[in-house]
């Protein structure tokens, strides 16, 4: 008997030292400041802001062809009889040319193309935030979950090792069977194993939490005060409507349309009439032979005008026109369908915070009944009207009921930060500008 209690000991021994590392240098990091420094930190935000980036400079590219384009450079070579051309141009010792576009309808479409997705990517950009300040938020609170319940299974393991010790002892003393030592064991191994699932949780959420922040994951220890109340969430609101306005995925795959529709027309107007500037400038050599071959010589040469273009027929370009036509129309209908997943989504997280809380409701009820219940088994016991075990069942009941709790608590917590997130509350829950 005393062996196995020393075994007992050493076990809760055991579990708490293997806590406490953990406890001493941890310290509380409040949400708010764990969100920031997810959003310093992140390499997803920074990727959706190079995305972003490279957007803009795609608009500038296309616009800027209305800038002239200098090139300078230089023709030299041997000339045996007339000289001919290089590349196009005559040998020449300097070679100055520009060229730019002044009249083009299709440029001007082109150019719209790529503003309208260069906003798309900005808004892209405002999603991918909105996405991590909720995965953070969600792990925050799920890891303040798993600490809450932490503390209380050491607790119920306490228990579990005092009841499995008095069991044998109960045992020794001829009073409960070798069955009652077994099932003591059980609840004892029950207790533990949810221990490891809420230690080995903490661990992958710290973990999670670590690599947003860049905070080291033995330093993160969650403060349940710094996480805002959430907001009352009334069935008779139309929240769809609202997400369906606000909504990014939606106004992502409307530009999206926007511009595959200017794409579309430019494809039309790249058959219509261009007008471009072009200029050239030649610093011709003596030893080309043109003095040779044409009447009036001079070494400085220049051309400036205009380049007229009137295309008329290609089969492949209409084809091309045609494809273009179809994605955008297809484009059209992706948006339309954006709009009706986002209001039925909405609604469904609208629905399911209310089942949640009806939910939670019932688990807080079966919980404070399993903890009167115990209570009062535990008053029986006092007074000798019930049993050791009784008292166990009643305290393997209460903690069940508490487990549940706390999960329905987390999902309930969980739909309405979602639903905030679908109604673009979420920053300002967190009181963070947008």
């Amino acid at each position: 008997m005393k062996t196995a209690s020393r075994h007992f000991s050493f076990l809760l021994l055991a579990f708490w030292i293997a806590r406490f590392p953990i406890i001493l240098v941890a310290e509380p990091v409040p949400l708010k400041r764990v969100v920031e420094l997810a959003l310093t930190h992140s390499t997803s935000a920074a990727s959706a802001e190079a995305m972003a980036q490279r957007a803009y400079a795609s608009y500038r590219e296309a616009r800027n062809q209305y800038l002239p384009t200098l090139a300078v450079g230089s023709g030299l070579g041997y000339t045996q009889g007339f000289p001919l051309s290089l590349e196009g141009s005559a040998p020449s010792i300097l070679n100055t040319t520009a060229q730019s576009a002044v009249i083009n309808t299709a440029l001007r479409d082109f150019i719209r193309e790529a503003r309208t997705e260069w906003q798309a990517t900005n808004i892209r950009s405002k999603d991918e935030r909105d996405q991590l300040i909720q995965d953070t938020v969600l792990s925050y609170a799920e890891l303040n979950k798993w600490e809450s319940l932490l503390a209380h299974l050491g607790e119920d393991y306490s228990a579990a090792l005092k009841m499995e010790q008095l069991v044998n002892e109960r045992i020794q003393a001829g009073v409960d069977s070798a069955q009652a030592r077994t099932q003591a064991r059980l609840n004892t191994a029950r207790v533990y194993l949810h221990i490891s699932q809420a230690q080995g949780s903490i661990d992958v959420l710290r973990t999670r939490l670590s690599q947003l922040t860049g905070l080291p994951a033995s330093s993160i220890e969650t403060t349940a005060d710094s996480i805002p109340a959430l907001p009352e969430v009334k069935q008779e609101d139309n929240l769809a409507a609202r997400a369906v306005e606000t909504s990014p995925a939606i106004q992502i795959a409307s530009l999206h349309s926007t511009a595959l529709s200017f794409r579309a027309r430019a494809e039309h107007r790249t058959m219509w009439p261009t007008l471009d500037f072009a200029g050239q400038y030649a610093l011709l050599s003596t030893f080309n032979n043109y003095q040779s071959y044409f009447r009036t010589f001079q070494r400085n040469n220049a051309s400036i005008g205009a380049v007229i273009r009137f295309p008329f027929f290609s089969p492949t370009q209409r084809a091309k026109s045609r494809a273009a036509d179809f994605d955008a129309l297809r484009a059209t209908h992706d948006a339309e369908t954006a709009k009706n997943q986002v209001s039925a989504q909405t609604l469904k997280l609208q629905r399911s915070v209310e089942q949640l809380s009806a939910a939670q409701e019932v688990a807080e009820l079966e919980y404070e009944v399993a903890k009167s219940n115990l209570d009062a088994t535990q008053v029986r016991v006092d007074s000798g009207t019930a049993t050791l075990h009784e008292e166990d069942d009643a305290r393997n009941q209460a903690n069940e009921r508490y487990d549940t709790l706390q999960d329905t608590r987390f999902e309930l917590e969980r739909a309405r930060i979602a639903l905030l997130r679908a109604t673009g509350d979420l920053s300002s829950w967190l009181g963070l500008t947008k």
